[in-house]
């Protein structure tokens, strides 16, 4: 199609996606995510929410700070103090946003808010009202809109766009829509509301019917001219709609949407593969354009067609998603220049000359065990060596475990505690619960094991194991990464991590909560 529409990406990865459990973020880890978004040309990023924890409100802010190119939007409840905290977070930031919300479907007025209609109408337009005295840029939400009655949101739509919102988003926030249902609903809105030429309209689906995606681009062929998504998927329940399937469908699809993204799709792989070593929370083989098998061809009849045309089995090349990338080679023999070269590539700064005589040392450890080290590594490199993590009260010095046939595992584990060296030990199942159990002779921190999962990094038998344990204590969920050559290392470095993670994080407050 000719002279295509532009559809507006709005990513809330560091939002949405940071409130699947155990996915929570520093801000340095989400100044690196906000730093890659930027880099894909992401058009809006949604930081958080600065209400939710003082850390909240210092990410949000820092990321305002740093990124220049993309507008810093922050999520904001339509209640003063929400709405002046984002404003505040904001305040730096080159191009910002309020994205304010309230809920208007029956069961959410009544149940939860406890207002009738005309006071949600209310409220919604003295919230953006409210925001634009701190930015012209404003966002209003109608939470649960899959559920709301469509005359009641031409009503309020109608009159927060009078009240100065730019931008109108419907969320399928409990993943209820059908992709022609939810396509139709956004078609009528933008029929029926006599201002709707003054909005961009949005769509942000939930995933708890498999339908986040086909929703989404659903209601852009119906006019909708911004998608809200996240890396991978990621978020909260069954996650949101997956940014890089909404980009390639449209981007592959030319001849069906007559819009189309500013975005470098060459960057997404990296994208997904630094939000997945952060939250630990790793990306299925299957998953479409970044799963490992999304370009992999076993049957012999499709790898003889894509030998011969490579158009008969492949709707996209691997090289534009960032599949091609990844392959330079470092090892015992590069150099620190070599080294801080291909980080800065990666989008990995160093702040001073110590963190990155810090990083090449166990940069020249892995060498040592590992003959090629490829991007993969280097990614999990950094995380693996804190430069995410403020003041750890808790680090693994040493570590001894005995394992062998007919006998009982048994772990012998030296902790630094606060600067002081702590010595425990203990026997278990298996070399990783002796590791965790001599741990937890030091810390006793009385969580629940959640979750213990390990992956690959890279191919080989001297790859490094990437380990995630999710801990839960006192409805706190965490989630902790290691990785090392040694599964059992890697291992016992994620406990810890987990567990420094535990002291370290205030709780937030969560966005859907009442407003009342």
């Amino acid at each position: 199609m000719s002279n295509p529409e532009k559809l507006i990406i709005f990513d809330t990865t560091l939002r949405d996606g940071e409130q699947s459990p155990g996915a929570s973020m520093t801000k340095d880890e989400k100044i690196r995510i906000a730093k890659a978004l930027e880099k894909m040309r992401v058009d809006v990023i949604e930081a958080g929410f600065p209400i939710a924890s003082p850390g909240d409100f210092e990410a949000v802010q820092a990321v305002a700070r740093t990124i220049k190119d993309s507008t810093i939007c922050g999520l904001a409840r339509a209640l003063e103090a929400d709405i002046d905290r984002a404003g505040e977070a904001l305040a730096d930031a080159n191009s910002g946003r309020i994205h304010t919300f309230i809920a208007t479907s029956p069961i959410h007025m009544e149940q939860k808010l406890k207002m009738s209609p005309d006071q949600v109408v209310e409220q919604a337009v003295w919230a953006v009202k409210r925001a634009r005295n701190f930015t012209d840029d404003v966002e209003f939400s109608a939470e649960d809109a899959g559920r709301s009655e469509i005359d009641f949101l031409c009503r309020i739509f109608e009159a927060v766009i009078d009240a100065g919102a730019t931008t109108i988003n419907v969320p399928d926030t409990v993943g209820y829509a059908m992709p022609q249902q939810f396509g139709d609903t956004i078609g009528t809105l933008i029929e029926r509301i006599p201002n709707s030429d003054k909005a961009i309209f949005s769509v942000h689906c939930h995933n708890d019917l498999g339908l986040a995606v086909s929703n989404s681009l659903s209601a852009v062929v119906n006019g909708a001219r911004q998608v809200e998504c996240t890396i991978n998927g990621l978020g909260e329940r069954a996650g949101n709609a997956s940014l890089e399937e909404i980009v390639m469908a449209v981007r592959t699809r030319q001849d069906f949407f007559n819009c189309n993204t500013e975005l470098d799709t060459s960057q997404i792989m990296t994208c997904s593969r630094l939000v997945s070593s952060i939250t630990g929370f790793p990306v299925q083989p299957n998953k479409a354009i970044v799963g490992a098998n999304a370009f992999a061809h076993e049957s012999g009849i499709h790898q003889d067609g894509v030998l011969k045309s490579r158009e008969t089995y492949e709707i996209m090349r691997a090289e534009d998603v960032g599949w091609a990338q990844n392959r330079m080679v470092m090892g015992k023999h590069s150099g620190r220049n070599a080294f801080r070269t291909r980080l800065e590539e990666l989008d990995v700064v160093f702040d001073s000359e110590e963190e990155l005589n810090d990083a090449f040392r166990r940069f020249k450890d892995l060498a040592d065990k590992k003959h090629e080290i490829f991007d993969d590594d280097l990614r999990a490199l950094v995380t693996d060596a804190g430069f995410s993590a403020e003041n750890e009260r808790m680090q693994l010095i040493s570590l001894k475990v005995c394992s062998e046939t007919g006998e009982t595992p048994n772990a012998a584990v030296v902790l630094s505690v606060d600067g002081a060296e702590q010595n425990g030990s203990a026997i278990g199942g298996g070399p990783v619960d002796a590791a965790f159990k001599a741990i937890e002779s030091i810390i006793q921190s009385e969580s629940e094991l959640q979750l213990y999962s390990v992956n690959a990094i890279t191919s080989g038998t001297d790859a490094q194991g990437e380990v995630t344990v999710r801990l839960q204590k006192d409805g706190r969920i965490v989630n902790g990464q290691g990785a090392d050559t040694d599964i059992v290392i890697a291992s016992a470095k994620a406990y810890v991590n987990a567990f420094n993670k535990l002291l370290q994080e205030p709780p937030k407050k969560h966005p859907q909560k009442s407003q009342v």
